[in-house]
């Protein structure tokens, strides 16, 4: 199931886009401002984003460099006024993947949310030693076989099978996984990573992820 978020301090306007998308199919999330967004992103697989700029709190240039930062994968469809060149270019400067320019034809969101899903779906599959991540289902598979994992361990496991190879620092994982905002227990990171070693043996799934002392953590693949 693919999850959008619609983000407008307008209940008409998230009505409209919301019965629009719900049609094709997509399961929907709703938040009057970009502070309310964030809270549903960090609880919630999110893959694309509807995106005003007005709105209290928190607007949509600021949810915008937050999400970008924190959240690499989330695809944004920002909403424009008529015109402004101004907001379209703060927007792509903030991270921002495509504009769509109020007001819209219910068919032309449809077919860009489409064109983002599907450009953002090809980096959506990492191979780690003999597993098979897919985030568009959050599914594991390792020789043919699938099942499925907490979500937050499946995060932690996707980043660090991302950039195999490559020392990511503590903070830097809480931030991509647990969200800017993070507030639990700074052992967290250490038990989900327990979790991990004891589902996934080195031995039988040929990956290992090394503790570097004071730094984070690595995945490195094995080779036979």
């Amino acid at each position: 199931m693919t999850n959008i978020i619609i983000i407008d301090d307008d209940p008409y306007i998230r009505e409209l886009e919301r019965t629009l998308l719900k049609n094709e199919g997509y399961f929907i999330f709703e938040a009057s401002n970009g502070r309310e967004a964030l809270q549903l992103l960090k609880e919630n697989k999110i893959d694309l984003c509807v995106l005003d700029i007005m709105m209290p709190e928190m607007d949509g240039y600021e949810f915008c460099r937050l999400a970008r930062k924190y959240y690499q994968n989330l695809s944004i469809l920002m909403l424009t006024a008529k015109g402004d060149i101004s907001q379209k270019v703060k927007g792509f400067e903030l991270g921002a993947d495509d504009y769509l320019t109020k007001p819209f034809e219910g068919i032309e969101l449809i077919l860009r949310v489409k064109a983002l899903l599907k450009r953002y779906n090809i980096v959506s599959v990492v191979n780690i030693g003999n597993l098979t991540l897919d985030k568009n289902s959050y599914a594991v598979s390792c020789d043919g076989e699938q099942s499925d994992i907490p979500m937050k361990e499946f995060e932690l496991l996707f980043k660090l099978g991302s950039m195999i190879g490559k020392t990511l620092t503590r903070d830097q994982i809480i931030e991509d996984v647990w969200g800017y905002d993070f507030e639990g227990n700074e052992r967290t990171l250490d038990v989900h990573i327990s979790r991990l070693r004891e589902r996934f043996p080195s031995d039988l799934y040929r990956f290992k992820i090394t503790t570097i002392r004071g730094l984070g953590y690595r995945l490195e693949v094995l080779h036979e």
